[in-house]
């Protein structure tokens, strides 16, 4: 038995699917994520299964929810406000085209020293046996 009872919109490719099923021979309803995708369309693990002997409970908490309790406070649309705001003001400077290029021969030279001190080193190791 698979019942659905409607969907809601989550982005383009993923929708939030209620259904009333018996899967695994146990009857609930399912709310569980389903995309739409070039590699895979399907529902996926995201998702609550709610058996039927908690569907009272389930029902009777979802009722409990008011308009109220969904009102955004102003302290928590200035903290949604601070996350859209830059992390700093700071701008990036750039290096004038000789500096850089000094930059990029220094940072050359140390890697080469790097590799030739570790072949040293592999060449020791292997003396010492």
């Amino acid at each position: 038995m698979e019942k659905d009872l409607g969907k809601i919109k989550k982005n383009d490719f993923t929708d939030i699917v209620i259904r009333i099923d018996d899967f695994g021979g146990r009857p609930g309803v399912t709310i569980r994520e389903f995309v739409t995708g070039d590699r895979y369309t399907g529902f996926t693990k995201a998702g609550v299964k709610i058996h039927a002997a908690d569907l009272p409970k389930f029902r009777e908490m979802i009722n409990s929810i008011t308009e109220k309790d969904l009102e955004v406070s102003e302290a928590a649309k200035e903290k949604a406000e601070s996350f859209k705001k830059p992390f700093h003001n700071k701008v990036q400077k750039t290096l004038p085209e000789k500096d850089a290029k000094k930059d990029l021969d220094e940072d050359a030279s140390d890697a080469s020293n790097e590799e030739s001190n570790d072949e040293s080193e592999e060449e020791t190791e292997f003396e010492d046996y």
